[in-house]
């Protein structure tokens, strides 16, 4: 633009000179004209004074004069100021201007310069306003970018900066960034800006400063180069992304886990963190190394199977790890000892990954304590039973002591026997024999301590085995049993020793009951009964034991089952009888609960899984 403006001005300079010499050949012309005229006419001179007498040269002096005149308005509105015009508008282009053509319609070469002028005005405006408007765009994007921006000299001064990072603190151009940013009077060891400066390259960093309300900030930074046209460094560009919010967010997240896991090992059972498909230790606690006597570090990495009793662990691994609770489990300690555990399984997530949580519980001391209770138990049941089996004893003992009798007599009689009459005193006496060894042997295998083994067992044996220590007992005391079991009943998992004991249990506590009702009063056999009844309905066997006694109120029902709860006058019963019934029964995967009885009074019931179905 200033060159069109220099070129005007050398134009209007040059046909000002030129206008010059125009006028000035023309004056010149005239002169020689009128010198011609005068030479020609010198002859005529008296003549010429005569026409200047009489007023002939004035006119044409004048009319001479008219025609400069006429030139040189002609010149000035022609030339002089279609190009003042030019200049002007000019002018107005140079100060941004481009809106407002050259107003010149004349058609020369000065009119075919100020439509090529405005042409170019226009495209000058045009591309000006799309400069405008991209470099608008840009400083928008620079203003609206979410995140903190400045440009730094190689002094570290800032050069530029974004409302962004206006917000956030006080800046000044010309501060220095590390003022700026940390409040610091020196620059950072540490300065991703500076490296940049040396290798023109971008870095990157995790800074933190000091908003401007004095609350600390946190960000991520990312530098850039900005070159001159030699490709030199002059300043740097420094992107700060604010990530207070996420610093803060981190910090509590690190509290909380550093929280639940100080709440991990301080759980008092053992816990282990598991790989779904691979059953590897991901974690565990510090309670592992007082149960199993393996450190952490031992732990991790290995296969959760590797604690188990192998039997148990293939249960485990075969599908038994997606139940949530699995009773009595064996496992192995660092020494090779056999705990036994109770263990809970909950599927989650850790760290983005399928995870079982498992804890698991020594029981070891909680079953030895059950199997000495549940020993005690059988003790004093065999106490309840004392009177029975002197009974049963009794009967054989005294088919053998009159057997025996009658052949001692013959014998001191010296007396034959006849070989019929000897060899049915013989078989009674073996018989009996037999008898009163099958009830001995029972008792001792009911004294007898033994595991827990859950086995196909035949409901209708054991509940008959428990009666025939009753049978004679219940007799005596005018209690009638009546018999209602179920034929060809499927096979039922239960231990068969400790299931005897629970219809033990329920049978002494039917004869008590009775007892207690119809003490001192007149009753006939329908007044004194026991009912035992076996089923078998979808997955379960069905055991259900009536009498006739007083029932068992509601209140009483909720409590039966508690340790050491009885309603028997002190020095009668233990309250531990139908307590460790039901633990027997849940044992066995079953359920025992106690009903009004269809025969007046109290039902005890008992269900127990098929075998086929566990």
């Amino acid at each position: 633009m200033k060159r069109i403006m220099r070129s005007l001005k050398n134009l209007r300079h040059s046909l000002g000179f030129k206008l010059t010499l125009i006028f000035g050949s023309t004056l010149m012309l005239s002169i020689a004209t009128w010198s011609h005229f005068l030479i020609r006419h010198a002859k005529t001179i008296p003549n010429l004074e005569k026409g200047l007498e009489r007023g002939m040269i004035v006119p044409a002096v004048l009319i001479l004069l008219a025609i400069l005149i006429v030139v040189s308005i002609s010149v000035m509105r022609l030339i002089n100021l279609p190009i003042r015009k030019l200049i002007i508008g000019t002018h107005r282009m140079a100060r941004g201007n481009y809106d407002t053509p050259v107003e010149i319609s004349q058609n020369d070469e000065i009119g075919h310069l100020a439509a090529a002028i405005n042409r170019m005005g226009g495209e000058i405006g045009q591309k000006q306003a799309e400069l405008n408007r991209q470099r608008n765009e840009y400083q928008n994007l620079f203003e609206q970018v979410p995140c903190l921006i400045t440009v730094q000299n190689r002094d570290y001064r800032l050069i530029g900066f974004n409302r962004e990072f206006s917000e956030h603190f006080n800046p000044r151009l010309g501060d220095y960034c590390y003022h700026a940013y940390k409040g610091r009077n020196q620059k950072c060891e540490s300065c991703p800006v500076e490296k940049t400066f040396i290798d023109g390259k971008s870095h990157y960093a995790e800074e933190t400063g000091v908003n401007k309300d004095g609350s600390a900030a946190y960000w991520v930074v990312k530098t850039s180069a900005i070159r001159n046209e030699k490709g030199d460094v002059v300043a740097a560009m420094e992107m700060s992304l604010d990530v207070t919010h996420r610093r803060e967010l981190e910090e509590k997240l690190q509290s909380s886990e550093k929280k639940y896991q100080e709440i991990f090992n301080k759980i008092p059972n053992p816990a282990f963190v598991l790989d779904q498909t691979t059953l590897e230790i991901l974690d565990c606690n510090q309670s592992v190394l007082s149960v199993y006597g393996f450190t952490r570090d031992e732990m991790i990495g290995r296969s959760f199977l590797d604690i188990f009793e192998p039997h148990d662990g293939k249960s485990f691994a075969s599908g038994g790890n997606k139940a949530a609770l699995l009773h009595k489990v064996r496992h192995l300690t660092r020494h090779g000892d056999v705990i036994y555990v109770d263990i809970r399984v909950s599927p989650s997530d850790y760290s983005g990954s399928k995870v079982f949580l498992v804890t698991t519980s020594d029981i070891t001391q909680q079953l030895e304590a059950e199997r000495q209770l549940i020993q005690a138990s059988k003790m004093a049941t065999l106490g309840e039973m004392a009177t029975g089996i002197a009974h049963e004893l009794n009967q054989p003992l005294s088919v053998m002591k009159t057997a025996s009798g009658f052949i001692l007599r013959k014998l001191e009689q010296q007396a034959a026997i006849e070989e019929d009459i000897l060899a049915t005193m013989l078989k009674k006496i073996d018989g009996n024999v037999d008898r009163a060894s099958r009830i001995i042997q029972h008792m001792r295998q009911f004294a007898r301590k033994s595991d827990f083994d859950r086995q196909p067992v035949d409901v209708n044996e054991a509940l008959e085995r428990a009666y025939e220590i009753f049978r004679e007992q219940l007799k005596l005391r005018g209690i009638r049993v009546v018999n209602r079991t179920g034929q060809n009943l499927p096979k039922a998992a239960a231990d068969p020793s400790r299931l005897e004991q629970v219809f033990i249990n329920l049978l002494v506590n039917a004869r008590d009951a009775i007892e207690e009702k119809w003490e001192g009063k007149t009753a006939g056999e329908d007044q004194r009964r026991i009912t035992l009844v076996t089923r078998a309905e979808k997955k379960y066997i069905v055991v259900e034991v009536h009498d006739t006694g007083p029932g068992v109120s509601d209140a009483i029902a909720d409590k039966i089952f508690e340790p050491f709860f009885t309603t028997k006058a002190a020095g009668k019963g233990t309250g531990l009888g139908l307590y460790i019934s039901y633990g027997i029964v849940k044992e066995c995967g079953g359920a025992i609960r106690v009903l009004p009885s269809t025969e007046g009074g109290a039902c005890f019931l008992v269900e127990l899984p098929l075998w086929d179905s566990i």
